[in-house]
């Protein structure tokens, strides 16, 4: 497996956090468990590699261009075959320029994301398939993304509010604060709520559970710290908190993730 990362545009580095190229030349089973990063992506299949993911009691093969929606709770995959995959990742907030929806439907599924936004996106993944060149697709991706987010104009204003009160969450998270960041901003608390939700999929404590589950993942990874130690500095009450937290988007302890890293999951917090 090898993951390469590759900066946006300027104009788009406040929406997307990066894009990513995964190769597998490996033709041989794989399964896995993505765990919840506060992200959405949109993954661009351009191998023979097949990707499954788990839907309502059996596992289903994922569309060419894949719409992953936040992940709230464990999702387990699998896969077989080579793999040529080329994703973008958003930040929390921003995939809401790319689509009409609230992006709460699409929480904790794959969706094929030419039967969201249609015939340019076909267009796009025939384009990326055919180029010869790692640069040459992304500078596809950058400019079929700025062309959206030109076409989003008027909503900029708002999904840039909405970032800067995420940024306001993580750094101010206790749920008594959230009606003095909504002063901050001249909102109420309630349309506070009503604006990230409709943005991210995400209720604020939602949000900021799954910020401190981030930190607690990207920590363990390190593998510097004991773990009474990453509790606290990922911002848990005590060891006991961060548990609970820890199993309910894992479904694993602390200290069974920890003997058994997932590359995928890794990846997802680089």
């Amino acid at each position: 497996m090898e993951f390469q990362y590759f900066q946006p545009a300027k104009m788009l580095a406040p929406y997307i956090r990066h894009y990513y190229l995964f190769e597998s030349s490996e033709h041989v089973a794989y399964e896995d468990t993505v765990f919840p990063s506060g992200d959405m992506e949109v993954i661009f299949n351009l191998g023979s590699g097949v990707w499954e993911s788990f839907k309502d009691n059996g596992f289903q093969r994922n569309p060419g261009i894949e719409l992953w929606g936040q992940i709230t709770r464990p999702l387990p995959i699998r896969s077989s075959g080579a793999h040529l995959m080329l994703g973008v990742r958003f930040f929390t907030h921003a995939t809401s320029f790319l689509l009409d929806d609230e992006i709460g439907v699409f929480n904790d599924q794959v969706f094929d994301l030419a039967d969201v936004i249609g015939r340019s996106i076909r267009d796009l993944h025939s384009r990326l398939q055919e180029a010869d060149s790692v640069n040459a697709r992304i500078a596809l991706l950058d400019g079929f993304f700025t062309g959206r987010l030109m076409s989003a104009s008027r909503r900029q204003e708002r999904l840039d509010k909405v970032g800067h009160i995420l940024t306001s969450i993580t750094k101010d998270p206790a749920e008594n604060n959230i009606g003095r960041i909504a002063g901050t901003f001249g909102i109420t608390t309630r349309y506070l709520h009503k604006l990230v939700y409709q943005h991210t999929g995400l209720s604020p404590k939602s949000f900021d559970k799954i910020h401190r589950f981030k930190t607690s993942l990207k920590l363990i990874g390190e593998n510097k710290l004991p773990l009474t130690s990453i509790a606290y500095d990922a911002g848990y009450f005590d060891q006991s908190h961060f548990i609970r937290d820890f199993k309910s988007f894992t479904g694993l302890t602390p200290t069974a993730y920890l003997n058994n890293l997932s590359a995928v999951n890794q990846m997802l917090i680089s």
